[in-house]
């Protein structure tokens, strides 16, 4: 059996690449150049960098596997960085690490694991995978913190069945234990916490050196209607921003709207930003097919809790997500995760919120 392990430089997929060669696999190492700087090479700051490149190299030379670096950088440009500033210019809060699993990163990996002749992919995500007779399963992983299976909703059968997580049935701590015997060189190396194409900068900065048409300055305004103050851009609010308004109101107040077509940016209290619910868009269903029942937990940010709700259909191949209690801060161009327990049932890109 071969497996071809999607290397980032880091500790998870270089420990991942370790234990399919205990498993008995023989093992192809890969890494996807999805951006370059001016020069054409690998960015140097961010994650997916040249010294990412280069771990995940010497980590293959030390584990002995053949190693390759594969270049994606016209489908990453168009399919998630484009999307990433037209979202933006939308009035929407994407998140491109879950785009780029959608629209790049499994679907050109699962193509390569076939043309090399591998029976699976490896990566070194935080989730698990369970088969039994009605299916595959997408499961959060053991260690609860590292959890990463909110960026994987969109894999449905055919995927996990050629798909292997051995990082997700281990703690992070256990992790760096594994790495720290074999020897290997990313074992202390910190988690990245950067997108792979913003670099040094901030995405703000990004965005309008990019996009310039997605910092388009507007009026800042209150819910009543009146006008506060001319903001400098969208891009600088999110729903549910307290802090960096750029005004001084004696309480607090928060983004409840951003109205792109306007430049309007909308503060208001923190009873104005509850909603009742939110239309997803996008949806997919790991099992290919809606639960059996309409009772789920959601989650509507990565970092945010699971609660209680219902789903319903809506019209145009949409659904609508009716929370158990009222939400704040329900962003457009944020994921809706479906839970049922440690169960992900599937999930879709918030479009608007229900008040």
């Amino acid at each position: 059996m071969r497996a071809l392990v999607a290397m980032s430089g880091g500790v998870d997929s270089s420990v991942a690449a370790a234990l399919m060669l205990e498993q008995g696999y023989e093992v192809v190492g890969v890494t996807l150049k999805q951006w370059e700087g001016v020069d054409g090479q690998m960015p140097l700051a961010g994650c997916c960098t040249v010294s990412d490149s280069e771990d995940a190299r010497r980590v293959a030379a030390q584990l002995d596997i053949p190693y390759y670096v594969l270049d994606y950088v016209d489908e990453f440009t168009e399919k998630v960085v484009d999307h990433f500033g037209a979202m933006y210019a939308a009035g929407r809060t994407p998140n491109p690490c879950v785009e780029c699993n959608r629209r790049v990163r499994f679907s050109v990996l699962l193509e390569r694991t076939a043309a090399l002749g591998c029976d699976v992919l490896v990566t070194g995500h935080h989730a698990r995978i369970r088969h039994d007779n009605d299916g595959y399963h997408l499961i959060r992983a053991v260690d609860g913190t590292k959890d990463q299976s909110y960026v994987l909703h969109m894999l449905g059968q055919d995927e996990l069945a050629r798909v292997r997580l051995p990082i997700g049935e281990m703690p992070k701590t256990k992790v760096r234990e594994r790495a720290a015997a074999m020897g290997l060189r990313t074992a202390a190396k910190p988690d990245s916490q950067d997108l792979c194409f913003i670099g040094e900068g901030s995405y703000r900065d990004f965005i309008r050196a990019r996009f310039p048409a997605a910092a388009r300055p507007g009026p800042l305004v209150m819910s009543d209607g009146t006008v506060l103050t001319e903001h400098d851009g969208t891009i600088d609010f999110t729903i549910g921003q307290r802090k960096g308004l750029g005004v001084a109101l004696g309480e607090r107040r928060y983004v409840v709207d951003i109205d792109a077509a306007t430049a309007t940016v909308t503060l208001g209290t923190k009873e104005e930003l509850l909603a009742a619910g939110c239309v997803v868009d996008e949806i997919s269903f790991v099992s290919g097919h809606p639960p059996p029942s309409p009772d789920v937990d959601v989650k509507i940010r990565y970092r945010s809790p699971a609660v209680p709700a219902r789903i319903e259909a809506a019209s145009g191949g949409k659904w609508q997500v009716l929370f158990a209690e009222p939400q704040a801060a329900v962003a457009p161009g944020q994921s809706a995760v479906l839970y049922s327990g440690d169960e992900v049932l599937g999930g879709g890109v918030i479009s608007e919120s229900v008040r």
